[in-house]
């Protein structure tokens, strides 16, 4: 044999093995990121409180029950959370807030430190003489992870705030000469835009303790909200007021209630701290959260407490960019999808449930604040995977509302239903779970009441029974209501399919096919459809918008013709063909046209057509990749990324939504996105971080590691996937959760072959 020929043979073999190698063995990680305990300096939780993000400002803990901050005296949609970034005004300081939402409730029982006699009622901007609130200079105002303070112009007084679990913790430092007139208001007449109150209950108990409770409806139409206040010093004086005239006696029960404590004079500076701890179920269970969670007076040891939770949380995602705005817009997202669900039940774990009474939590944690039309498609995810010691809670919590009510929650409040949004989103994330493999609920009961909450008679379930779709002769927001249901109706017949349950399968995944019904071919969009069938005759504005009572939910047929993300390939075969697919999904993001006068103001974070501040569009960037071309996913992701996310007050493009705008970013930051609504197929993206560590379940470590990382170099060249070349352009749950190193290549032109071939494509399991 020829020695040439056969060295020349072998090397051609071995060659690309080797170069492939030294490829690897140049990026291999051994450890991607620098630990650090101190995450909390990248949260600026400003971030959002600007232009309509909606988020909550103040103190609180990870999913915490209080949401101690301040609250402005004006109200409106901007105002949902209680607080925007350009007001100047504050009403007092509430106990509970929601975070990003676009309805405003809560903002309980509310204190105001002041001096001198004001008038116990709201008054008007820009005029001091009238009711409690005062302005005050954003220079003062300081906030971090777990903290808050602010200077009180009207009454010299420093304020500043943490928080337990289930306690808020207040400190109050008059100086100059409000120190010689220090009183304390207590006004449970003040609650959050939509939220009124219908009784207040107030006593003074002895020296140093205040109680009562607030009733109020609103957004949540039966809240109940039980407090105890303890104060650092004896009150002096208690007086109490319904709001018209001062009453006699140290208690007061009526509509409008307020208490005011008046304490001893000082001629210097003086320091009055408050303990406030609140309860859904009385005030005796208010005491004993206090008693359990916080004792002494140590605010600055509470305060770091409530750090170190944050911290811990927050490390549970290990993040290195050279881009430190980067690094404060992903922690601070991050921090913003731990502000709910929120912890619903006293320490003794008893809570208030669905139906209207008290029960007791046997073995799990209950929450409340399910935001689920918005975060079943990004929050619920990105918490399979960092938090899978809350998912039990979280999945018995919602079993247990169903047990209360009769069905899965659609958006719960403070044991309330409030039927907001369309769909059945709690099915999804109940399903998520079950597909994921997580334990400590009851699987039957899981599966009976997904199915169940499908087959009820209610939110046009009836007709979609009936007739196979919803027709928009019989309801508005008719497509979007029938296109949620077959997403919801996909993730339970997968389900089905786990526990052999094959006439189940059949039924559910017929119906999840239904959002076929209301693609009108002839145009390439989805439209609405009467109870025969028939397209409408009149021409269809694929642009315009009419807010909740045209076809669609705070979109357009060009937002809504996407929303198919648990059958891609079948909405692919829709259009005819790929190209079809993708020239129409290309035009989505360049074409421009008016919603008209009477669109939702949600519809927000525009690239052409497509709406990122809504989240029905939170998937489509990410749908090239099914079609196989991810170098167009890429570009779409990083774009939305570093347009419409910022470290600024302003820089959310829309309402945070309880935790799913922010969950998009974070996941997105990190390189995938879990497109099907359940099971866990996350989908490569543009990764925007350099390193990664993320801590998992059974404390495992997922390492990711972005090589030549820029503005420029957004595309994925290559993927190495445990130290072998990788081809695929997704993972499953399962390499995330088994641990391991996952490198990207990055470059500034895409690849002719990453991700490109059907088998490397992500698909949805039908």
């Amino acid at each position: 044999m020829d020695l040439k020929r056969y060295f020349k043979k072998i090397a051609l073999i071995l060659l690309p093995m080797l170069l492939a190698t030294e490829s690897y063995s140049r990026c291999a990680p051994t450890y991607p990121v620098k630990r650090t305990s101190h995450l909390t300096q990248y949260v600026d939780p400003f971030i959002g409180s600007a232009g309509h993000g909606h988020v909550f400002v103040g103190a609180n803990v990870p999913f915490g029950m209080v949401q101690l901050g301040p609250t402005n005296i004006s109200t409106g949609w901007d105002w949902c959370s209680g607080y925007h970034y350009s007001d100047s005004t504050i009403l007092g300081f509430g106990h509970m807030h929601l975070s990003g939402v676009g309805t405003g409730d809560l903002g309980d029982i509310v204190l105001m430190p002041v001096t001198g006699d004001v008038v116990l009622k709201k008054g008007i901007q820009g005029n001091q003489s009238s009711g409690i609130y005062s302005l005050f200079k954003k220079n003062t105002e300081r906030v971090s992870p777990g903290y808050y303070a602010v200077h009180l112009d009207r009454y010299n007084v420093d304020v500043e705030l943490t928080a337990t679990n289930r306690v808020g913790f207040h400190k109050y430092t008059y100086l100059g000469g409000s120190a010689s007139d220090p009183r304390i208001v207590f006004n449970l007449e003040a609650g959050i835009d939509w939220d009124s109150p219908l009784k207040g209950y107030i006593v003074q108990e002895n020296d140093s303790v205040i109680s009562g409770y607030r009733y109020s409806t609103g957004w949540a139409k039966d809240q109940r909200v039980y407090f105890t206040a303890v104060f650092s010093e004896p009150i002096a004086r208690f007086m109490v007021s319904d709001s018209t005239s001062i009453q006699k006696g140290t208690s007061l029960t009526s509509e409008k209630t307020y208490g005011v404590a008046y304490f001893k004079p000082s001629a210097a500076k003086k320091v009055i701290y408050v303990k406030v701890a609140i309860s859904a179920v009385s005030i005796d269970g208010a005491k004993k959260n206090l008693r359990t969670e916080l004792s002494g007076w140590n605010f600055d040891k509470v305060r770091d407490r409530a750090d170190r939770d944050w911290n811990k949380e927050l490390s549970k995602i290990q993040i290195y960019s050279s881009d430190a705005s980067i690094m404060r817009t992903f922690y601070t997202g991050l921090y913003h999808t731990m502000i709910a669900p929120s912890v619903f039940c006293d320490v003794d774990s008893c809570y208030y449930g669905s139906d209207q009474k008290i029960h007791t939590a046997k073995d799990f944690v209950n929450y409340t604040t399910f935001s689920l039309w918005d975060t079943y498609r990004a929050a619920h995810p990105l918490m399979t995977l960092i938090h899978p010691e809350r998912m039990a809670d979280i999945v018995n919590t919602m079993l247990n509302i169903y047990k209360e009510q009769g069905k899965l929650p659609v958006w719960h409040l403070v044991g309330n239903e409030t039927n907001a949004m369309v769909g059945n989103p709690a099915v999804p994330v109940v399903a998520d779970a079950y597909l994921k493999g997580f334990s400590g609920f009851d699987k039957d009961l899981a599966y009976e009441a997904m199915k169940k909450s499908q087959l009820l008679d209610e939110r046009g379930l009836k007709e979609y029974k009936k007739w196979g779709f919803l027709p928009n002769d019989t309801m508005t927001q008719s497509v979007a209501k029938g296109m949620e249901y077959a997403i919801a109706d996909w993730a339970l017949a997968q389900v089905a399919k786990k526990r052999n349950a094959r006439s189940d399968y059949a039924y559910f995944i017929k119906r999840s096919r239904s959002f076929e019904t209301y693609f009108d071919k002839s145009i390439g969009f989805v439209r609405g459809v009467d109870s025969c069938g028939r397209f409408d005759t009149k021409p269809l504005d694929p642009f315009l918008s009419v807010h909740q009572k045209n076809d669609y939910t705070e979109g357009n047929a060009w937002q809504y013709t996407w929303l198919a993300p648990h059958n891609v390939r079948g909405l692919v075969r829709l259009f005819g063909s790929e190209a079809k697919f993708i020239s129409k999904l290309d035009s989505l993001f360049i074409v421009n046209g008016s919603m008209g006068p009477d669109a939702s103001i949600d519809i927000s974070g525009l690239i052409g057509q497509y709406a990122h501040g809504n989240e029905p569009s939170h998937h489509i960037a990410y749908l090239y990749s099914f079609v196989g071309q991810p170098w167009k996913t890429a570009a779409r992701v990083r774009e939305i990324m570093t347009t419409l996310y910022s470290d600024k007050p302003d820089g959310i493009c829309g309402n945070e939504d309880v935790g799913q705008m922010s969950a998009w970013y974070v996941l997105s930051a990190l390189g995938f996105y879990q497109v099907a609504p359940a099971g866990g197929i996350y989908v490569f993206g543009s990764p925007l971080i350099d390193k990664a560590s993320i801590t998992v379940r059974h404390g495992r470590v997922f390492h990711i590691n972005v090589l030549n990382n820029s503005a420029k170099n957004k595309y994925i060249r290559k993927v190495y996937l445990n130290s072998k070349v990788y081809n695929k352009s997704y993972l499953i749950f399962e390499d995330i959760m088994a641990g391991g190193n996952l490198v990207f290549e990055m470059g500034d032109t895409p690849s002719e072959t990453f991700g490109v071939k059907v088998c490397d494509r992500p698909e949805t399991i039908q």
